[in-house]
């Protein structure tokens, strides 16, 4: 099964890092938050990734084309022809297809222009500025015993986002602005499961996906909910970025499941 991770937005809210370089390109632990997240899901098996790009798409590419140049010791002999030997190279089972979805494409938008690549088969979708230790095995048992369109996780955290509704029944219900006096609900974190019917949701470049596609969704009772209630922690900050590098300097990275 294909995973989908979207990584073309500007992260303006991160700009002390990313006018450098696109947001999951910003390191923890000297390593993009786009390679932890690949190593979640390398760990439960998912190997095959299709990278939606846009903002500084080529530091995404460079960096995928130099992955052994990265990860590992070289010796350049520059008398012999240029040569470059790589040692100890740091093989990772995975299959990366980085596609440039456009600079200012919607998060839908983003999806629709990767149909091509995931055909006609159930796809994992995920944001490239969050990880979790989420276990996506069981995301997926919970995807496949509903028979719904689309599963999202979702979390309860004290923040800033927009909110579900959420049922006895997991169906997810509505889609609305968290209210600061009443809220305790769940928000969308990502780690979603969607059937390629979802597609046919998504109008064009200028359809945000969290909402028209959703929203419809949610209306015709075809999307669930996984409740997660483990770790989860996007990077949208600085100081966000800061916690992520302190847990993982500690040797306290809880979604550090590999």
């Amino acid at each position: 099964m294909k995973v989908v991770i979207l990584a073309g937005g500007y992260g303006t809210r991160i700009s002390e890092e990313s006018h450098l370089k696109p947001k999951p390109m910003v390191e923890i632990g000297e390593k993009p938050i786009l390679w932890h997240i690949m190593k979640e899901y390398s760990h439960y098996g998912f190997n095959e990734f299709i990278i939606c790009c846009g903002y500084k798409q080529h530091v995404i590419k460079e960096w995928f084309a130099d992955y052994y140049l990265y990860n590992s010791d070289v010796t350049f002999d520059f008398a012999d022809d240029n040569k470059m030997t790589v040692h100890q190279n740091v093989a990772e089972p995975w299959k990366v297809t980085l596609v440039d979805t456009g600079l200012n494409t919607m998060t839908g938008g983003r999806i629709k222009r990767i149909q091509k690549y995931v055909g006609d088969e159930t796809f994992m979708l995920t944001y490239g500025d969050a990880v979790s230790d989420v276990d996506v095995n069981k995301v997926l048992e919970f995807h496949k015993a509903h028979g719904k369109l689309a599963t999202i996780t979702a979390v309860s955290v004290d923040q800033r986002f927009g909110v579900l509704d959420i049922d006895e029944n997991d169906s997810i219900n509505e889609f609305r602005e968290k209210n600061a006096e009443t809220d305790g609900s769940r928000i969308n974190a990502g780690y979603m499961i969607m059937e390629p019917k979802v597609f046919d949701y998504i109008e064009g470049d200028s359809t945000v996906f969290e909402k028209a596609p959703l929203e419809r969704l949610a209306r015709e009772n075809n999307l669930k909910a996984y409740k997660h209630n483990g770790f989860w922690q996007c990077m949208d900050t600085k100081r966000e970025k800061d916690r992520l590098d302190a847990m993982w300097e500690a040797g306290n990275a809880p979604w550090k499941v590999w």
